[in-house]
Order: structure tokens, then C-alpha cells, then sequence
């Protein structure tokens, strides 16, 4: 007899809750508007997730938390050699330059948060974003952003195999389909990392060891 789906990964041991660390940074996978702004065809609705992300980078700024934002483009050179661009065409709209690789600004990032630009899935690969992070001290990562089954799930995955804890706040995530969205939340909860919310995440920057608001 089958068991059913919660039995199957608990009796397994995943979905195992992990204490955040004291050290944190924010990363926001590609909401640029290629990914929110639906007059173009590789966008989704995605109003109420951006926003939620902004309650969560102002949270961080107020803090001096670092805060990264990722935007995939794309050279006219690697057109034709990447496979990626072959397996999903609408992709090679997000070209260097372009304004479908731009932030949104509804997302709340200030000039003095970076910018990654990528060409694939996951914030880490070929970015030294790892790089970044340690020499930082982080200990714990804040993954929001587009897509949920995308790029947000390659970027979790990457980041707990790079040795960081991961919170994902799952109103501040975002994709193109329900289905697969629920789907790769879960997977994320049992395997990479913990599921939260902006106001939890906001309340866990609050009572972080000597954790102040700051006049930035």
C-alpha cells in the first residue's frame, strides 16, 4: 500500500526545520520586468509577490542587511550556442541593454544594492555570488523572486550545497503557473530550505543580535 505523500518524506527524514543564522542577506532572483511587466510574453502577473519582496529588502536596508538582486540577460553572441535558449526561445527577449532586463522598481532596490547579471538558472552559477556571501560572513540566505520552479528553486538548491541555510518566504516568490509553483514549494520545504513569510522574515531581521534601524 502506497503511503501517502507527508508519510513518504517524513518517514524519510526531509522537511526537517534548520535555525536561521545571525548573519543574513537577501537575494531577489530576477524580478526584472521581462519576468512582471505582462505586456511581454515571458511575464506573469506578479504584483503582489514584488511587493511583498519590497516589505522584505526595506526590512533589510533599515538594517544594513545586504541585499542582491539577479537579472538573467543575454549577449546576441550566445544566441546561438546556448542550449538553454534553444529549449526555451521566449528567453532570448532578455538581451543586455534591453529594458525587459531592467529591476522592477516596485521590488524597492537602492543604488547600493548589486546587481548579478546571469545567464542561467541559479544566482550562483557563473556569478561569484558565493564569493560574495562568504566574505561577508553570511550565514543564511532570503530567496525571493521569479520563478518558483525556475531560477528561485536552482538558486536554493545551490545555496544549502554551498553550505548557507536558506529561508524562502513563499509570498515573495512567484510563477507563471500554480501548479508548478505549489510543486517546487514543497520540494524546496522537504529538501533546501525553510518556508516562511515577508512579516515572519521581517520579524526575524528584528530580533537579530544587535539589530538596529538604521537612518539610511
Amino acid at each position: 500500500m502506497l503511503k501517502d505523500q507527508g508519510s513518504v518524506y517524513s518517514d524519510a527524514g526531509f522537511g526537517r526545520p534548520v535555525e536561521p543564522g545571525t548573519r543574513p542577506a537577501v537575494i531577489v532572483v530576477d524580478f526584472t520586468l521581462g519576468f512582471t511587466d505582462t505586456h511581454y510574453p515571458t511575464a506573469a502577473d506578479m504584483t503582489v509577490p514584488v511587493g511583498r519582496t519590497r516589505q522584505v529588502v526595506e526590512a533589510a536596508h533599515a538594517r544594513n542587511i545586504p541585499v542582491i538582486f539577479t537579472s538573467i540577460a543575454y549577449h546576441p553572441a550566445e544566441m546561438s550556442a546556448l542550449p538553454w535558449l534553444k529549449k526555451a526561445t521566449g528567453m532570448s527577449a532578455l538581451l543586455h541593454g534591453s529594458r525587459l532586463v531592467e529591476i522592477d522598481p516596485r521590488a524597492g532596490r537602492s543604488e547600493q544594492d548589486l546587481i548579478l547579471f546571469k545567464t542561467g538558472a541559479s544566482a550562483f552559477f557563473g556569478t561569484h555570488l558565493a564569493a560574495l556571501l562568504t566574505g561577508q560572513g553570511i550565514d543564511t540566505v532570503i530567496i525571493c523572486g521569479a520563478t518558483t520552479s525556475g531560477c528561485v528553486r536552482a538558486t536554493a538548491v545551490d545555496a544549502i550545497q554551498s553550505g548557507f541555510k536558506v529561508l524562502v518566504p513563499e509570498d515573495c516568490v512567484a510563477d507563471r503557473a500554480h501548479e508548478p509553483h505549489e510543486a517546487n514549494l514543497y520540494d524546496i520545504k522537504q529538501k533546501y530550505g525553510d518556508l516562511t513569510t515577508a512579516d515572519e522574515v521581517v520579524g526575524y531581521f528584528a530580533q537579530l543580535p544587535g539589530a538596529r534601524v538604521s537612518s539610511r
